[in-house]
């Protein structure tokens, strides 16, 4: 088949295909983690990533290559989970960068495309490391250059783009001696080249479909993944009545942009939305446009979102109304002498709370952990960690709700430290800081080292430092055979984790996390704090941490529940 430029349905069709075909291979893709850990996964994140890309790309009627570069582009932004799929988001944005003003794809669109693709993917990457997914791409990039001399068919020329990136691939282990260790290549680059596959069925005319239901269950923005930690001024405080509502209407779209927005186009907006409405939210980068306000008008709002491109993911909840619903639900018996005392209340004009200086998101899973964040002055806790990677979109949603003037981010997880970045850039309503916390325990140090009185980048050295200043460490199982660093690794052998690797393994919980304290503690050491999760009683809890304090008598150790899945143990010793 000789194909020498592709339609934009044609390029819809081979993106979706390539989509299709990494998310029927995800789990093969998991199964190359390194670490055998029953986490999120890299295959799962990559998928996740590129679907919500397709999401957008599918609500396409007729596409242009310029409506599909913005549809991708903006879709795997906002939906990149995981620094697997941050990374497939950075690359996909070069690559749309390169290609949104062209009428048709031809292979010198390409070969430029790739280049961006490769370039854009490293300077997202702080430190990049050769042997990833980084490499592989850099290989098809270098090899799409150098065959624009010799071929004019679409079809051979992506052959050997993906020959070059197999051949990339099975190297990756000599550039990273654990790879090599563990007997696999790197999971990234193998996600990579499924896609690069996918389009190549496409392109040749059997075009990847879904396999059964291979597409991993995909929240919903925020869905499922956003928690709001109660406080005592909460959204749906009972005293409060609809009187108090200004404006009724929650009002939230996506504006897929026809050109880039320049400062002053986006201060205008802002200006106008303000004039009609409340808590404004206007978050933009170069594809993208993300509103939300609150007005009495929500077609106003929609009517200014479309002189600047097409809308996407528009919703609008009637406040009043869902205040009725919770009060009624809440308290459907209430005493006449409070039903005056609030009948008075809502006489009175309550105006809105102006921005705090200082405001806070954290990532955390379980119940236990996500107290312990609000007790100590978290604001917004998302759901998620090791099991499941919060998308960029997720973490911007939670940024949004923060009424603050500076938002710091605590990721508590090195997989999602590039989304809460990636996140970061995107948002400019508010001054957003990342605080580079890989566990728990390091968001929490650093929580508690936060102090009001001084300047947001002072406290982001200050909290960075104190998050540094603990050994932290993790108690799970094992997933699958396989041998890391020096050490034999059977399937659901227990694994004690700290910051430098597997430090302990065993089939006994409590003595592998025995085993891991001792590497930890020294003589500096001063406290050991645990946090049990859901697979572990209370009684167990207290009965092991008994136990530590009469092994570690000249230590004090500190007990908490955490309520965590996949995780015994999760904990730190300062």
């Amino acid at each position: 088949m000789f194909v020498k430029d592709i339609s934009a349905d044609f390029v819809k069709e081979v993106f979706i295909s390539g989509a299709n075909n990494i998310s029927n291979k995800k789990e093969y893709i998991n199964e190359l983690n390194v670490f055998p850990v029953p986490d999120g996964d890299t295959g799962t994140n990559m998928t996740l990533t590129i679907m919500s890309a397709v999401a957008e790309v599918k609500s396409l009627d007729k596409p242009t290559i310029n409506s599909l570069a913005k549809a991708i582009s903006g879709g795997s932004l906002r939906g990149a989970r995981g620094n697997s799929g941050v990374i497939l988001s950075q690359l996909l944005r070069g690559f749309c960068r390169d290609v949104k003003d062209k009428e048709e794809i031809t292979l010198e669109v390409i070969a430029s495309a790739f280049a961006h693709a490769t370039e854009t993917a490293y300077k997202a990457v702080m430190k990049p490391k050769e042997g990833t997914i980084l490499t592989v791409a850099r290989a098809m990039a270098e090899k799409a250059s150098d065959l624009l001399s010799t071929e004019d068919d679409l079809v051979e020329y992506l052959e050997k783009i993906v020959e070059a990136g197999d051949e990339a691939l099975a190297g990756t282990p000599e550039l990273l001696p654990v790879l090599k260790e563990a007997g696999v290549v790197d999971s990234g680059g193998q996600g990579l080249m499924e896609i690069m596959r996918g389009f190549l069925m496409a392109l040749k005319g059997e075009a990847a479909v879904l396999e059964g239901d291979a597409v991993p269950s995909s929240p919903a923005r925020g869905a499922g993944l956003l928690e709001e930690i109660p406080t005592a001024k909460g959204s749906s405080r009972d005293d409060i009545s609809t009187a108090d509502i200004k404006f009724g209407y929650c009002t939230e779209f996506i504006v897929l942009l026809e050109k880039e927005l320049s400062d002053k186009e986006i201060e205008k907006i802002k200006e106008f939305l303000l004039s009609i409405g409340d808590s404004l939210v206007c978050v933009a980068d170069e594809e993208v446009l993300k509103i939300h306000v609150h007005t009495n008008h929500p077609g106003q709002a929609f009517e200014k979102g479309l002189e600047y491109g097409q809308l996407t993911r528009c919703k609008v909840d009637n406040m009043r109304e869902e205040h009725n619903e919770r009060i009624s639900f809440a308290i459907p018996y209430e005493a006449d002498d409070k039903s005056e005392a609030s009948s008075e209340k809502s006489e009175e004009e309550k105006p809105q709370e102006p921005p705090k200086k200082y405001g806070f998101v954290a990532v955390s899973a379980g119940e236990g952990l996500s107290t312990i964040f609000e007790e100590i002055g978290v604001d917004y806790v998302i759901r998620g960690g090791q099991t499941m990677n919060p998308s960029t979109d997720d973490i911007i949603s939670a940024i949004d709700k923060v009424n603050a003037e500076n938002v710091f981010i605590l990721p508590n997880n090195k997989n999602i430290v590039l989304a809460a970045n990636q996140a970061a850039e995107i948002v400019d309503a508010k001054k957003v800081y990342v605080v580079t916390t890989a566990t728990i325990p390091q968001g929490i140090a650093a929580m508690l080292e936060f102090n009001e009185a001084l300047e947001p980048e002072e406290n982001l050295e200050g909290m960075k430092e104190a998050s540094l200043g603990i050994k932290t460490g993790e108690i799970t199982f094992a997933v699958r055979d396989t041998s890391v660093e020096g050490k034999e690794i059977r399937k659901n052998n227990i694994m004690g984790i700290s910051d430098n690797g597997i430090d302990a393994v065993g089939t006994d919980v409590e003595e592998v996390t025995k085993q891991l304290i001792d590497t930890l503690v020294d003589e500096d050491s001063g406290l050991i704090s645990l946090y049990y999760g859901e697979d572990v009683s209370k009684e167990e809890a207290e009965a092991f941490a008994a136990s530590l304090s009469e092994k570690y008598d000249d230590l004090d150790v500190d007990i908490r529940f955490g309520g965590q899945p996949i995780y015994y143990y999760i904990l730190s010793v300062e």
